[in-house]
């Protein structure tokens, strides 16, 4: 055998036959790539998405800080106490989203209907002696200290059921019966069990959920309309059947026009206007809100974007639903690239919540829609809705790590024929 020298710059010796022989340092060097495999660069999709998260989180930290800051020093002395609690659950949840992060797509596929019972069995305990209710909402479940809204937990299980009911039927999609009746009886029953409680705005948000579900699972548009239509009508009697409600929308209806209101229903949507409008186009300065003085109720939660766009003006505003823009299109690869109806489903189901969900709480706070209790998402202070929605984020850039136009490298495949299907 002789001596030579190897590509890579080292000696290593030649058999007879003059092949390399793998001796020690061609192992070293494979070990090396299998390291570097490891922390090989996922696509541009998976940054953009999890960096917008994370500076969403981030952000809301701080506009929790800001907004409930006053109160929270007024109730119990601590400047930092709902800040603190937010800053705690994002520490909770951003790792459980890297988690979720790592699991194939064919696990939760294999597992989505359990989560689902699991979700049901959490929003089950709402109606035992350890629900609590919320301004006429039982919603949360109470252990001791700690408190949590299953209702949360039920839309990512919801979305995973869906997703894999579509799987299953992926070569019936024509069929309506083959997809909206084991859909419609995922959906009637934790929707039932939300409405039941009295949240109707966790119940719209749960709607738009299933409808983002099977467009983009590939269900026919006539058959989208159809339930449209019988949500249409159904959704008058299930919002009269609350006489909270039913003054609430008359209020907003009448555009707040009534003085004997202003104190009380009014009160809310007005200030929160009113903030709105103080704030200009570049606010009045981060921390220095005058409606976070006790004048706007909700401010860190339900209103906060009240807050964001008084002290960043609409400048900030505009930034956040940016944000969220850019969140959207994000998913939307995602679900373009890929051709599992599974990854595609649960992908639209989780875009049309995250994305509808920040439409309808802007929405209610530019006064389009009557108050309905529903948080921004990812920014709004709240540990259920916050760990929750990272999870669901978690289990898109799963899918985003895994997509089949993806090459060794992370980079994107250009053989593959387009396939038909939602977005394509």
């Amino acid at each position: 055998m002789a001596t030579t020298d190897l590509p890579s710059g080292r000696s290593g010796t030649r058999t007879a036959a003059g092949s390399p022989r793998a001796d020690g340092p061609r192992r070293t060097h494979g070990a090396v790539v299998a390291v570097k495999n490891v922390f090989v660069a996922e696509s541009s999709t998976f940054y953009t998405i999890l960096g917008v998260t994370l500076f969403l989180v981030v952000f809301g930290v701080v506009m929790v800080l800001s907004s409930s800051s006053v109160e929270q020093y007024a109730a119990t002395h601590d400047f930092f106490g709902a800040a603190s609690r937010q800053g705690l659950y994002a520490v909770l949840g951003v790792p459980l989203m890297l988690v979720a992060s790592r699991v194939p797509a064919r696990v939760w596929r294999k597992w989505a209907m359990r989560i689902l019972g699991a979700a049901l069995f959490l929003q089950l305990l709402v109606y035992t002696p350890l629900g609590i209710e919320v301004q006429g909402n039982r919603n949360w479940v109470g252990f001791g200290s700690f408190t949590a809204q299953p209702s949360e937990a039920i839309k990512l299980a919801l979305a995973l059921g869906i997703g894999a009911i579509m799987y299953a039927k992926r070569d019936k999609l024509r069929d309506w019966k083959e997809i909206f009746v084991p859909v419609g009886i995922a959906t009637v029953l934790p929707l039932g069990m939300v409405l039941l409680g009295g949240d109707q705005g966790t119940a719209m948000i749960m709607l738009i959920l299933v409808l983002g579900a099977l467009y983009i699972g590939g269900a026919r548009a006539r058959h989208l309309l159809a339930i449209v239509v019988a949500v249409g009508v159904v959704l008058p009697f299930v919002t009269m059947a609350s006489s909270s409600r039913q003054v609430r929308i008359s209020a907003w209806l009448s555009g707040c026009t009534d003085s004997n209101q202003y104190q009380d229903l009014c009160w809310q949507p007005v200030h929160g206007m009113w903030a709105l409008a103080s704030g200009g186009v570049f606010g009045v300065g981060l921390g220095n809100s005058k409606a976070k003085w006790s004048w706007l109720p909700e401010a860190d939660n339900d209103y906060i974007f009240a807050i964001i766009g008084e002290e960043l003006g609409l400048i900030g505003a505009v930034v956040v639903l940016a944000l969220f823009v850019v969140l959207a299109v994000s998913m939307i690869k995602v679900i373009r690239q890929s051709n599992d109806p599974f990854v595609r489903t649960v992908t639209g189901a989780i875009l049309a919540w995250i994305i509808g969900q920040a439409l309808v709480n802007i929405a209610v706070v530019l006064g389009l829609l009557p108050v309905l209790g529903v948080p921004l998402p990812l920014i709004s202070a709240g540990g259920s809705a916050l760990i929750m929605t990272l999870v669901a984020i978690g289990v898109v850039l799963s899918f985003a790590r895994d997509l089949p136009g993806r090459n060794a490298v992370g980079g994107p495949r250009h053989d593959l024929a387009p396939q038909n299907g939602r977005f394509r």
